[in-house]
């Protein structure tokens, strides 16, 4: 008997779902202890049968979700990215079934441009900037970038994204801690990753207004078209923020487009302590932040704001597809979703088909409001600021840059140990391997550090301090084994 997709009876399914979700949140526990068992479970050849909706709910609740990742458990702090609060999860579903696109005329359409307005604002980006949402911060530079790359050349008398690129030297201006997606959307905007001029930082892992100054001056007088500057307002490995005034106003000076980088930390402007760090953030021409970073949304949501979207529609439009075209009304006549695309997202970035993502940023800030989300963010920030203040007072571990933001790099100092690194990268693996504790590890002026960065929202203070303990006590048992 042929078994058939069920449509309705959403409700039954997704409490049984939630239930097993909710079990998985309080398990805590890691699964690879049960591989074989799992794997064998799920490993199969294609059924000819299947199993109904109800068998596979089944060894979802068996099998899947209680072997998922860890993010979500109080003490991961190793990515950037962590397990979702309970509003955008619910409303990620919600999406799902009741718009499993963002076009047209429905609420989900509109959602999309209510919550980048919020999100604008909240960033404190200068007024006027428009967004558009898309997977991630990869996608969000790629988006970014492109604009540049369009106005760089449209003011050299090219369409790039119409006739493609004429071969003249084209660089993008980025810091050594910048993030490597700065390097993969000049690859694929047809610049070349060598096109990416990488600029010295400071001994706070700053990018430094001097080498960028001569950098761009090198470039200028052998004939290279700038095309970007690239702050970042956070970086993925220490947290830091580059000086955007200084990057900005040289920006300026030399023709070129000013790019934040802010998918983790452009959020922190909300901390009235480091605040004044976000000073010239009015020059940008685009900005990136990633709302599944520290507002904790699912997984697969960034937003990229320009000062004119106009930009974006020349630099992403598609051609007209006829199955698409002359089948909509004015919206002003509309009397159905279909009669119109509602904001035509699609011309903005490389996705066509795209989920409703702004839902789920609304959902999140109507929850919180602005003042939920200062306090999440200045009660993340106070996490790094006590483990590093309890790092300061051991005798056996060492801080290795202050916090700016909500990253605390730290390690052991390993008396007497022949490789220090070799010691706390030991010492790593044991922390993920035998404690509630998952950080992961950079490098901070040459030497290897543990780094945790707190952004999830079931970490407590207490959580910190015993991970301190862990990181002592592991090193010491390191340190006297080799002796």
């Amino acid at each position: 008997m042929t078994v058939r997709a069920e449509t309705g009876d959403v409700g039954r399914h997704a409490a049984r779902v939630g239930a097993a979700l909710d079990a998985f949140l309080a398990d805590g526990s890691d699964a690879l202890e049960r591989r074989p068992e799992w794997t064998a479970a799920l490993d199969r050849p294609l059924p000819e049968q299947g199993l109904g909706a109800d068998g596979v709910l089944g060894e979802l609740e068996r099998h899947v979700i209680p072997n998922g990742t860890r993010l979500s458990e109080p003490g991961f702090w190793g990515w950037i990215t962590t397990g979702p609060t309970t509003i955008g999860a619910v409303t990620t579903l919600a999406a799902t079934v009741a718009a499993p696109q963002r076009a047209t005329l429905t609420a989900f359409n509109l959602l999309e441009e209510v919550s980048l307005g919020w999100l604008a604002e909240l960033c404190g980006l200068p007024a006027g900037m428009k967004g558009v949402y898309s997977s991630g911060g990869s996608t969000a530079n790629l988006v970014a970038l492109g604009a540049a790359r369009q106005w760089a050349l449209e003011r050299a008398g090219l369409d790039p994204a119409a006739d493609g690129l004429d071969g003249r030297p084209l660089a993008i201006y980025a810091s050594a801690e910048a993030h490597h997606t700065v390097q993969r959307a000049a690859g694929v905007l047809g610049l070349g990753r060598r096109a990416v001029r990488v600029v010295g930082v400071d001994d706070r892992g700053r990018l430094d207004p001097g080498a960028l100054r001569r950098a761009l001056a090198q470039d200028a007088a052998a004939g290279v078209l700038p095309v970007a500057v690239v702050a970042t307002a956070g970086t993925t490995n220490t947290g830091a923020i580059d000086p955007l005034r200084a990057a900005g106003e040289l920006a300026r000076e030399h023709g070129a487009w000013f790019h934040v980088d802010g998918a983790y930390g452009l959020l922190g402007i909300l901390d009235e302590r480091v605040a004044d760090r976000y000073d010239g953030l009015e020059l940008a021409d685009s900005a990136i932040v990633d709302p599944h970073k520290w507002l904790r949304a699912p997984v697969g949501i960034g937003a990229t704001f320009v000062r004119d979207r106009a930009i974006l529609h020349r630099a992403f439009t598609q051609e007209p597809a006829e199955y698409l075209e002359g089948s909509f009304t004015d919206p002003q006549d509309a009397r159905v979703s279909l009669d119109a695309m509602g904001v035509p997202y699609q011309d903005f970035a490389v996705e066509l088909s795209s989920p409703a993502r702004g839902a789920v940023v609304w959902a999140i800030l109507r929850e919180l409001g602005r003042e939920g989300v200062r306090a999440l963010i200045r009660a993340d920030n106070d996490l790094a600021r006590r483990l590093a203040d309890r790092v300061r007072v051991s005798e056996r571990l060492e801080l290795l840059l202050e916090p700016e933001l909500s990253i605390c790099c730290l390690r052991h100092r390993a008396p007497g140990a022949a490789d220090p690194d070799a010691l706390n990268a030991a010492l790593l693996r044991r922390l993920l391997q035998e404690t509630p504790y998952l950080p992961s590890s950079t490098l901070v002026g040459g030497r290897l550090a543990i780094r945790p960065c707190f952004i999830n929202a079931r970490t407590e203070p207490g959580h910190v301090d015993d991970f301190a303990a862990a990181v002592e006590r592991i090193g010491d048992e390191l340190v006297a084994a080799a002796a």
